[in-house]
Parts: C-alpha cells; structure tokens; sequence
C-alpha cells in the first residue's frame, strides 16, 4: 500500500462524550476518516502511525444534516467516521496530539 496514502486516510480524532465512554470501556478509538477509505486502510493506517495492533474496524457513514441560515437552506457535509478497536495490551495516548 502506498505510504503517502496511509499517510492521508486519518483526518482527525473523533472527540465526543461517546467516543470518551467506548475508549475508556471497550479499548476502541474513533477517528474521522477519508470517505473513500477502507477498513483494510484504516487498519494499515493506524497500525503504521500509532505502533500498536489493530483487532477490528468499523466505519459509519455519517449523513450531514439539513441547515437553515436565515433564509437559505444549507447541509452540513457527509463524512465517515471508523471505530478501531485495538488488540489487548496497545493503547493509544491522543492527549499528546494537536
């Protein structure tokens, strides 16, 4: 797989009151991604960033919603976001990240 593109597939950490309770219970991390990506990228992809082995992917497709500013009608942008769960022993600290 080309590295460039691993490189590119995680956009940002998913930071929500739900991603903090499935971290802390279920050793999972949730990551927005690119919308094209695929389990086996995002597998490779946080496997190669974080040094740590993945167990399981799944990803959502997160519809965005209908917005209204004033007047005009809006819709906020689809994105996907993936659940990793990692295997027992790995961990990864996102404090230490921007």
């Amino acid at each position: 797989m080309n590295l460039e593109r691993l490189s590119q597939i995680l956009v940002a950490p998913h930071v929500s009151e739900k991603a903090a309770m499935i971290a802390d219970s279920n050793n999972q991390h949730v990551f927005k991604v690119l919308p094209g990506a695929s389990k086996e990228e995002v597998k490779n992809a946080v496997e190669q960033m974080f040094n740590v082995k993945v167990e399981t992917v799944r990803t959502v497709n997160v519809i965005g919603k209908q917005k209204r500013f004033g007047r005009t009608l809006g819709k906020r942008s689809d994105w996907k976001k993936a659940y990793v769960r990692l295997a027992e022993g790995h961990d990864i600290d996102l404090s230490g990240m921007e």
